[in-house]
């Protein structure tokens, strides 16, 4: 069902109005709103030389790992996780497909961590106002949503309708699309943790933001691979060391030079559908001129980026 939003303040910007299709995809595809890992870039409290031209460039700054599900077809649009940057994702994806034309078929949450479901409080009475906005989730995070507050007065007020997921069972779109959530290993304090699958007419998806380690999933990565067009994983630290003074084994992520040498031998058909995504603020991948991003290009693989349109 598509969610009715009632919208507190000032009226959508004219450019958004003013936003053609023309040269978008004319099937299903993916956008990219966010790359960066929960805290975005640059991080708060952080002021190190890597952080600062965040800071002192606004057009620097990375909002956190997000993606928009767009059909042109059906005239539908899902967010996959809700982020500390929701509201300038939702004028992203008012940009790319303006409400005008388009309706709003709900959320889609990988899990309980600050960067993957916080920014659902935009749809409240404070805010947007919203009404009945489809929210699917895993049982444990259900729960959590309507047992804790402030997030049980999204739901009691019923600025969220809450939809259920289960791990393997595919939830069936409007057009043919299907979304299936796959449980993967994490840090599931308030939740459990998935990725997610998604499958277009023509071609489907692997998103997978959260992970504490490929070996520990239960699923090989490389035949998992296999059976997409693209995967969009985890790719929280570059290598060790980056946090200086923290113990990277209290947040288990496998890093990019790890999932780089565990697919190296893999044709360069398959490891051109991979995309690294939801880098930490000390991640060098997020420059595109760095080093390590021209590494990975060489290597067949990609990094994801803000604006990248990936179709289905």
């Amino acid at each position: 069902m598509a969610a009715a939003l009632l919208l507190l303040g000032s009226a959508v910007p004219a450019i958004a109005a003013e936003a053609s299709s023309a040269t978008h995809p004319e099937t299903p595809y993916l956008y990219i709103l966010g790359t960066s890992q929960d805290g975005g870039y640059p991080q708060a409290g952080c002021f190190k030389p890597h952080c600062m031209p965040g800071w002192e460039h606004p057009d620097l700054r990375h909002p956190t790992s997000s993606l928009a599900l767009i059909d042109p077809v059906s005239k539908v649009d899902y967010l996959f996780d809700a982020t500390p940057n929701f509201p300038e994702q939702w004028y992203r994806l008012e940009l790319e497909a303006p409400h005008t034309g388009f309706s709003f078929g709900g959320v889609f949450l990988t899990h309980a961590h600050i960067g993957h479901y916080t920014g659902l409080m935009q749809f409240g009475r404070e805010v947007m106002g919203a009404k009945d906005v489809p929210v699917y989730a895993m049982p444990r995070m259900r729960v959590f949503l309507t047992d804790n507050g402030p997030w049980s007065q999204l739901v009691a007020l019923r600025n969220i309708a809450l939809q259920p997921l289960e791990d393997g069972q595919p939830t069936v779109l409007p057009g043919g699309l299907t979304v299936t959530p796959l449980r993967v290993p994490h840090r599931d304090e308030y939740s459990e943790t998935v990725g997610f699958l998604i499958r277009g007419p023509s071609k489907s998806a692997l998103f997978i933001p959260d992970i504490d380690g490929w070996e520990k999933w239960g699923r090989s990565l490389k035949d998992v691979l296999a059976t997409v067009d693209y995967a969009l994983v985890d790719a929280t630290f570059y290598s060790m060391g980056e946090l200086p003074g923290r113990n990277m084994d209290e947040i288990p992520h496998p890093l990019v030079t790890h999932t780089m040498t565990l697919l190296a031998d893999l044709p360069a058909s398959e490891r051109g559908k991979l995309y690294f995504i939801h880098m930490n603020h000390s991640n060098p991948l997020l420059r595109a001129d760095s080093p390590e991003s021209q590494t990975i290009e060489q290597a067949g693989f990609h990094v994801a980026r803000e604006g990248m349109r990936l179709g289905l």
